[in-house]
């Protein structure tokens, strides 16, 4: 048994047979459908008088007009097929058929259901003069073109008044029949469909994790989400950014390539016992660093304090290091965002990174970090000094220097979020939430990820890990 596809596969080559001509082609085609459909027998049966055989386009028609009884086109056609086997009889009352079936209506457009044809009432009234001149009716061909020339249009009267000065002097009249070549077509919809679609698309290297290798897109083996059950968990979604809009964040780990600035954080999974390789996602937007690269400096927060060749003095200039020397800051601000900069780096140099995603909090947002000895207090930093006194204070810290363009705790609530599920974060802009934590939620950053507040820290999450407070049970 064929399936939908192969048969409206065959279907369409058969109507291209049929307009060049390949008659043979075209019926083979057609036939390939043990039961075929109406429209199918009838595109049979106009092959065949296409190709000299009215027997078989009889049969055809039967068939059509058989399984459509208001096909009106079809005893149009049937009656062609009776009167070129000389069956004027038949002929003549398929014609009538076709009348009755057009139901007083002028004509009835078979376009919309694919054959390129208006069967029009005064056409089938020819038609049907033209059998009672072949029965020797010519009182009555007469009349019936004389009703025709009463409901047909205006550009026809011409025609008819000649057939009807034919028909006084008993002369037979040529027919009129589906032009030459039309036959029913697929919908054009089924037709496309017909093509093979890659819903996946082409791979595409975005970074590498090896900063060495520029064509390799894959990043080593990292753990996959599942909860103590044993049982997998839904994972977040794809971060915010798509529109260019960097409130975004960089991983702090090894495997972020050094000078990139903000992403809209990465759709990794957080860590269980088990592994399986994760590949770059290319919806997680990026961009570089304004201006050169500023060498990094010494170890991330919690390491040993800078060597005197750092200068954490306040001149925004650092000592040269490896990529290993960079450190995230965790930033809050419209909504919370990382940066990855060298340990020690000066205020021009932050707020340079902040302009790229945040313009106006960072040229008129007053900045202050989090007291690393009392969470819940923020000290201002008026200049480069106090950035510098920053840095040393948050280095034994192990969530290292976090900043905040305005002041976070006096954001209003939108509302009141409950834990679906565990959510262990990703990055130093995520917030850690534990099934049944109330959050508080602060801002959407996009359909797919929250920003909240949440036992006194703030940070993004998946929405899809919470539900509003009101919906549960």
């Amino acid at each position: 048994m064929p399936s939908l596809g192969d048969l409206v596969h065959d279907w369409h080559r058969g109507v291209q047979a049929v307009a060049r001509g390949d008659w043979g082609c075209a019926l083979r085609l057609f036939s390939g459908d043990p039961d075929p459909p109406a429209k199918m027998c009838f595109n049979l049966g106009c092959v065949h008088l296409l190709a000299g055989d009215p027997e078989a386009a009889l049969r055809a028609f039967d068939q059509a007009v058989t399984k459509d009884t208001c096909m009106a086109v079809g005893f149009f056609q049937r009656g062609v097929a009776n009167f070129q086997l000389e069956r004027f009889q038949e002929a003549l009352s398929d014609f009538r058929l076709a009348l009755a079936q057009l139901r007083g209506n002028a004509a009835i457009d078979y376009t919309q259901l694919g054959l390129r044809f208006k069967l029009k009432t005064w056409e089938v009234l020819f038609n049907v003069g033209a059998a009672q001149c072949a029965l020797g009716l010519w009182a009555e061909a007469a009349g019936s073109l004389e009703e025709a020339l009463c409901k047909g249009p205006e550009g026809a009267g011409e025609d008819l008044h000649a057939a009807l000065a034919q028909v006084q002097k008993q002369a037979t009249l040529q027919l009129r029949q589906v032009p030459r070549g039309e036959v029913f077509r697929p919908h054009r919809r089924h037709v496309e469909h017909l093509e093979p679609v890659d819903f996946l698309g082409k791979a595409k290297v975005v970074s590498s994790a090896i900063p060495d290798d520029h064509l390799q897109s894959s990043r080593p083996q990292q753990r996959q989400v599942w909860d103590t059950k044993d049982a997998a968990r839904p994972g977040p979604a794809p971060r915010a950014g798509d529109t260019g809009l960097c409130g975004t964040a960089v991983s702090g780990s090894p495997g972020v390539l050094p000078g990139v600035g903000t992403e809209a954080g990465s759709g990794r999974v957080a860590q269980a016992d088990h592994c399986a390789p994760v590949i770059y996602d290319e919806q997680k937007p990026c961009m570089e660093q304004v201006g050169k690269h500023i060498p990094p400096g010494p170890p991330a927060a919690g390491r040993p304090e800078p060597s005197p060749s750092e200068d954490p003095s306040g001149t925004g200039v650092v000592a040269t290091g490896g990529p290993e020397s960079l450190v995230t800051v965790t930033v809050q601000c419209a909504f919370t965002l990382a940066l990855k900069v060298p340990w020690g780096a000066g205020l021009p140099h932050l707020r340079t990174l902040l302009s790229q995603a945040l313009p106006l909090q960072a040229q008129h947002g007053q900045l202050s970090y989090r007291d690393p000895s009392h969470e819940a207090r923020w000290v201002a930093l008026p200049g480069e000094e106090a950035l510098q006194g920053a840095w040393r204070d948050t280095a034994a810290s192990p969530r290292g220097l976090q900043l905040q363009c305005r002041a976070a705790g006096s954001r209003p609530v939108l509302y009141q979020a409950v834990a679906q599920h565990n959510y262990c974060a990703q990055g130093p802009e995520d917030l850690d939430l534990r099934q049944g934590d109330m959050v508080d939620v602060l801002c959407a950053v996009d359909p797919a990820w929250l920003e909240g507040h949440c036992d006194g820290r703030i940070g993004i999450f998946p929405k899809c890990f919470v539900v509003p407070a009101g919906w549960c049970m």
